[in-house]
């Protein structure tokens, strides 16, 4: 879409604010990626403008992100030290890894795969997340040795050296987190963070909080990265961190659609997915070659531009304009900020993470679902972050199948009014004497077939009345039929005309009348195939109610 010369002022003074927003955020996820604070900026300044240029959405940030660093961290661990040169080169082979799958995801129609990650696992899989992130920085915040192993071992491994709590390093972190929360209890859209790095950074050259045993940042490098590829092992290395990238990429398909769609639909603007797709591959492979981590669609990054006026790619192309002054000359400052503050950040980024009232309105309302969500929590908490959205992706599509087979049905009835009503299947009601509807509420495949001829069957038999003659599948919501389920439906067919029970389809639509048609059952239905449900009952009433011979 063109760019509104009018809005031009507004979506520079978005940049500018995303800018003040977005540099101490993603200075903190370098610690949860465990990168220099430096690929922080890296990761705001190519990747951001190349999606502003290539990517189709007028809204969408993209940039680091607690999710992507946090699965980048675990499938990095043991392969190399922690923000060292080959670490940073295998996180530039990971970020080059997810541009790959999102480029063969956007040639082969893939997209559709973010749908495979539920709403509910999502916020336990971020829930998850955000316990696991803010664990890991106590120990940071409180200037004592962090403990070892997984998120609960670390955990208690910090609190075991509290006892070494620095005075001052404990000061630091709460003066930054009541700056961070205090500025968004009185206006979200003020720069908390960016007030309490740069006040963290002037007090502490002032008072030499290094010489008070205050850890800090030392030498930050300044200037442009260096382009290029990482300088890594391919034969090996590669197809080692594949289902790192993979997880990655399932991330970024899930979370940058979501953002996408939500604000398209809020300002009636138009995107789309497949282009996207490209622009957020081209953005994680502008990042592999520029010394930084993989990015991803930010829903946080998104909303600051939208809250603080942005509604075009202008607002990231200024973002990214002063990320490049701060880089070219600023960046000499930020060898005096404690690292505590970076802690702090993240600690804060982790809680907001946890979906507390989520969850609770996930309890709420469907309790099963909640119990999905927890599970995903837990293992991301316990296990790791990459094997919880694994988990996710198969919560999500078993919890899809577990409605698909088990799927709402019930047996209709005509009230007063002549209008359908359902009721529930166990009491076996007949719409008129002899005649039983049977809705069935998803398409038939393999997994539920067995179940639809069972509950038919059970039908056929009558309850505590008499047993139908005739039995009517309201087949209004039954898309699709696979072979499997076609030879069941014969199967039932044949059954219950053995036992002198008529078994009809009505409100069949074109699509499965075609499959019948292939698989045959347009004969063994005969004109046992209505309209709709009217047009069933009255050819009942018209056969005399005789028990049919079909």
């Amino acid at each position: 879409m063109p760019l509104d010369r009018a809005r031009i002022p507004a979506d520079v003074l978005a940049g500018v604010t995303l800018a003040a927003l977005a540099i101490p955020e993603t200075m903190g996820y370098t610690k949860i990626a465990g990168t220099p604070v430096i690929t922080g900026l890296y990761t705001i300044l190519l990747p951001l403008a190349v999606f502003a240029l290539f990517g189709s959405s007028r809204h969408l940030v993209v940039g680091a992100d607690s999710a992507s660093a946090a699965i980048l961290a675990a499938g990095l661990a043991g392969m190399a030290a922690t923000g060292s040169a080959q670490y940073v080169a295998l996180a530039g082979l990971v970020a080059l890894l997810a541009a790959l799958y999102l480029i063969v995801a956007r040639l082969v129609h893939l997209g559709f795969l973010a749908d495979f990650l539920s709403r509910t696992v999502l916020v336990g899989f971020l829930t998850g997340v955000g316990i696991q992130v803010a664990a890991g920085q106590v120990g940071g915040m409180l200037g004592v040795a962090s403990g070892t192993g997984g998120t609960l071992h670390k955990l208690w491994g910090t609190l075991q050296n509290v006892g070494d709590t620095s005075g001052w390093t404990l000061g630091v972190s709460i003066g930054v987190a009541v700056v961070i929360l205090g500025t968004k209890y009185v206006e979200r859209i003020v720069p908390g963070a960016l007030i309490a790095v740069v006040g963290s950074i002037v007090l502490s050259k002032v008072f030499d909080f290094q010489s008070h045993g205050v850890a800090v940042l030392g030498h930050v490098p300044g200037g442009l990265p260096n382009l290029g590829l990482p300088n890594v092992n391919w034969g090996s290395d590669a197809p080692a961190l594949a289902a790192t990238a993979f997880s990655i990429f399932i991330v970024i398909l899930a979370q940058s659609a979501a953002t996408s769609r939500a604000f398209a639909a809020k300002y009636g603007d138009r995107f789309s997915e497949d282009v996207d797709l490209v622009g957020l591959g081209l953005a994680s492979a502008a990042a592999g070659v520029s010394g930084t981590f993989v990015v991803n669609g930010s829903p946080t990054k998104t909303q600051m531009v939208d809250g603080a006026g942005g509604r075009s790619q202008l607002a990231s192309l200024t973002c990214a304009g002063v990320v490049l002054v701060v880089l070219l000359f600023l960046t000499r400052p930020l060898q005096y900020m404690p690292e505590a503050v970076l802690s702090t950040v993240v600690f804060l980024i982790g809680i907001e993470l946890i979906a507390v009232k989520s969850m609770n309105q996930i309890y709420r309302l469907r309790p099963d679902e909640f119990i999905v969500a927890s599970i995903t929590a837990l293992v991301v908490v316990v296990v790791g972050v990459e094997q919880g959205i694994l988990l996710a992706i198969v919560l999500s599509i078993l919890d899809h199948l577990r409605f698909s087979y088990k799927p709402n049905d019930a047996v209709l009835v005509r009230d007063a009014d002549g209008a359908w009503k359902e009721r529930p299947l166990e009491e076996a009601a007949q719409a008129v004497p002899g005649l039983a509807v049977y809705r069935f509420g998803a398409n038939l495949y393999y997994a539920n077939a067995n179940r639809f001829a069972d509950q038919v069957r059970t039908l056929s038999l009558g309850g505590a009345g008499d047993a139908p003659r005739w039995i009517c599948v309201d087949a209004e919501a039954i898309d699709d039929i696979d072979y499997s389920a076609a030879q069941t439906l014969r199967e039932t067919h044949d059954q219950l005309a053995a036992r002198g029970v008529r078994l009809v389809l009505a409100e069949v639509t074109a699509r499965v009348q075609a499959e019948m048609g292939r698989f045959g059952l347009t004969e063994v239905f005969g004109d046992g195939i209505y309209e709709d449900l009217p047009a069933a009952v009255t050819a009942f009433q018209a056969a005399g109610q005789a028990p049919s011979t079909a």
